[in-house]
């Protein structure tokens, strides 16, 4: 089992992470040198946090571990369709569902409400739980509007072990992170190094 960090590392976003939440969702599992890994979504507060961050829920949602496991379940699904996209391989009908479900979970359009005293209005309720499925709703849509644009064809897993984020490949920069480059080409040096020896 792989040791878990409780702070953040301070990697900057990968490539198309600010143009798709989707992919910043994917990268909330972050695995570093060592086995150790860092969970953005690994507790109530730290998904609330997340998605108060990307406007997705108010500081104060009161996150449960429920909603917390939701989102850290949709994440496993979007991983698993952004892996299958990448390598060009089907993708699991399980995952395809998630997503679908996540999108339908909540309406589309503000529902109709009647008030005795003002009359009919149109509003979208908003505990905790409708945060929630709107923010996987919103979610889910971005992965997939990702996966079926132009900007799939660069979508790559970052080419750094034991890296498990994903980008959008600009050029041939195969890497989330400048640290994840360098981490790369030194490990290929050590490779030619002991080769030749």
């Amino acid at each position: 089992m792989k040791a878990r960090v409780i702070e953040q590392p301070t990697l900057p976003p990968a490539q198309g992470e600010e143009e798709h939440i989707s992919l910043a969702l994917a990268n909330s599992a972050i695995a570093l040198p060592g086995g150790l890994t860092v969970d953005l979504l690994g507790t109530p507060a730290q998904a609330n946090h997340w998605l108060t961050e990307r406007g997705l829920a108010p500081v104060d949602a009161g996150m449960r571990e429920m909603c917390a496991t939701q989102l850290r379940s949709l994440r496993e699904q979007i991983r698993s369709l952004f892996a299958s996209r990448a390598a060009g391989l089907p993708a699991l009908p399980a995952a395809v569902t998630a997503i679908n479900d996540a999108m339908t979970r909540v309406p589309t359009a503000p529902l109709l409400q009647w008030d005795d005293k003002t009359g009919p209005y149109r509003s979208t309720p908003h505990p905790t739980t409708a945060i929630v499925d709107h923010a996987l709703a919103a979610l889910a849509a971005d992965a997939a509007d990702l996966l079926t644009s132009p900007d799939a064809e660069r979508l790559t897993a970052c080419g750094s072990t034991p890296c498990t984020r994903y980008l959008l490949r600009h050029g041939r920069r195969h890497w989330c992170s400048t640290r994840c480059g360098d981490r790369a080409r030194a490990a290929r040096a050590y490779a030619r190094r002991s080769a030749s020896q």
